[in-house]
């Protein structure tokens, strides 16, 4: 999420009232009211239940309602019946059994399946704060919205399509509601800010999952996470958690990770964070923007060049000026300008290059995109007023019609409360974690994949995400020594990767190879960096 670690108010949408607030966001679909109803149709649920995102929202008397649909889906001449089931269940603590967050999902379930044998897939974006809609109508359910990126032709327009590019085909598929996004909300004597913190979050979310597999039945079906942004945050503490309670997993997917708060510039909780993991990343956005002197063919075999150059030259130099205030060499402010655009004199100056300040001014009087710099709105537009992020700005409006239409005409399930893409719990959200005042997960994700040495773990990052580089990602995992059992995927796109067509049929192969255990696990891993005085 995308604009997942950004910090915003609420954003919500009712299906009564979508067109006024669609204009309230900026943004642009104009939203179509629903049609009042005399009569409920059979198998539509009706939840009058009003959910709040407020810190001190709390659920009195709450109920496991879901509406259970059946569907078709054609993927290159399959025909894959399947059953939709949008609704509650309510995580229940470890330690006593009492209800405590009544979570919202959607799950889609292939019929006549072996369950013993059938995977299921937990997805969830990040935020903190996030919806799931971006993962849930984005990437890989049965039906996708169709966003042209990284193109802004449709002006948010966007087409809800059958998506031949569904894990459906691979696995069950459960989209899960963080607690104080779309309908998930705490229940009393709890407040939705008791569960917003990293450890406490992923406390609530294991105990979604193991009500999930006993309700349905699961417990011996191949299960995988896919967590997104501070997804990846949550997924290596919720493995853990999950494999100390007893629970196997089969697999993680990482979809542009946030690991460690620590040590990458680009999420900024730290003085002491430094900016050499984004360079690749700035020199793939001059690269797409024809801003660098040399014309690479493949943009892979340039982003190795970038992955040794920095490694080997601009960190050590970075290291150097930071501790030593040994300043830069002519040559390398040259290299940094033929790489990835800008002057000499801008080096210099701008030496560890902060991802804001080059977002906006590669290209004069424009603001490039933080999720996908390969987007970018004019400084003077509403999508980019006020230091917003463009790339985000386009696609909300989109996706919070979409999801809202969507519930109600196919899945039959009407509620009357707005639904919320995006709370405000990042500004009380508790980082903490291990001792540290911000996350640090890489840890996490070790103990995991040593309680279980069978769990397997695919990172997926974008060439053009400026939120979570791809080569941060790929330097926190090295830190594990455990490459044997981890993919790295790297791709043309930004944070959501799966929204560029060409990229997501590249990504969807890739995924169906790792649930098919065929996934090389060759990969891109650099030496790690030292920053040291």
């Amino acid at each position: 999420m995308s604009s997942n670690m950004s910090k915003l108010k609420p954003v919500i949408l009712s299906v009564m009232t979508a067109s006024v607030l669609l204009s309230a966001c900026g943004g642009g679909s104009s939203g179509a009211t629903s049609p009042v109803q005399d009569t409920v149709p059979a198998g539509v649920v009706v939840d009058k239940t009003i959910y709040s995102a407020q810190a001190n929202g709390s659920l009195t008397g709450a109920q496991e309602n879901a509406a259970t649909t059946a569907h078709t889906l054609n993927i290159n001449g399959d025909s894959l019946q399947y059953h939709a089931t949008a609704g509650h269940l309510h995580a229940r603590a470890l330690s006593s059994g009492a209800p405590q967050a009544a979570f919202f999902y959607v799950a889609y379930t292939l019929d006549n399946q072996n369950l013993g044998t059938r995977p299921v897939t937990f997805f969830y974006n990040g935020g903190p704060g996030s919806d799931t809609v971006w993962l849930h109508l984005g990437s890989f359910g049965p039906q996708r919205l169709a966003t042209g990126i990284p193109s802004m032709q449709l002006n948010g327009n966007f087409k809800l399509v059958d998506n031949s590019e569904s894990l459906l085909k691979v696995s069950d598929l459960v989209f899960v509601n963080a607690i104080g996004t779309g309908y998930s909300q705490a229940l009393a004597p709890n407040t939705n800010q008791n569960f917003w913190g990293v450890d406490v979050d992923a406390a609530a979310f294991r105990d979604f999952v193991l009500r999930y597999i006993e309700v349905n039945a699961r417990k011996d079906s191949p299960k995988y996470l896919f967590g997104e942004s501070y997804g990846g945050t949550r997924t290596p503490v919720l493995a853990s958690l999950l494999e100390m309670a007893g629970t196997r997993l089969e697999g993680l997917v990482l979809q542009s990770p946030a690991m460690n708060y620590n040590d990458d510039c680009a999420l900024a909780p730290s003085a002491n964070a430094y900016c050499g993991g984004l360079f690749p990343t700035l020199a793939a956005t001059a690269h797409f923007h024809q801003k660098i002197i040399s014309k690479p063919t493949s943009l892979d075999s340039y982003m190795q060049e970038m992955r040794d150059f920095n490694v080997q030259t601009y960190s050590p130099a970075l290291a150097q000026w930071i501790f030593s205030n040994q300043l830069p060499s002519a040559p390398l402010l040259q290299n940094l300008s033929d790489y990835a655009g800008l002057t000499t004199e801008v080096w210099r100056s701008h030496f560890d290059m902060a991802p804001v300040y080059y977002r906006k001014n590669l290209i004069p009087n424009f603001t490039l995109g933080r999720l996908d710099s390969r987007m970018l709105a004019d400084n003077n537009s509403s999508l980019a007023s006020n230091g917003a992020d463009p790339s985000f700005n386009y696609i909300k409006p989109g996706f919070a019609q979409a999801i809202s239409s969507y519930l109600h005409d196919q899945l039959k399930y009407w509620g009357d409360a707005p639904y919320v893409l995006e709370s405000d719990a990042l500004s009380s959200w508790n980082f903490k974690h291990a001792g540290q005042d911000y996350p640090d997960v890489v840890p996490d994700l070790g103990a995991a994949m040593t309680l279980n040495p069978k769990l397997r773990v695919v990172n997926m990052n974008g060439y053009h995400d400026t939120a979570t580089p791809f080569l941060s990602s790929e330097l926190e995992l090295s830190r594990l020594k455990m490459s044997s059992r981890i993919a790295i995927r790297n791709y043309a796109g930004g944070h959501m990767t799966y929204l560029d067509d060409a990229t997501r049929a590249q990504q969807v192969a890739d995924l169906r190879a790792f649930y098919q255990g065929q996934l090389s696990t060759t990969s891109a891993y650099a030496a790690r960096p030292i920053l040291a005085s």
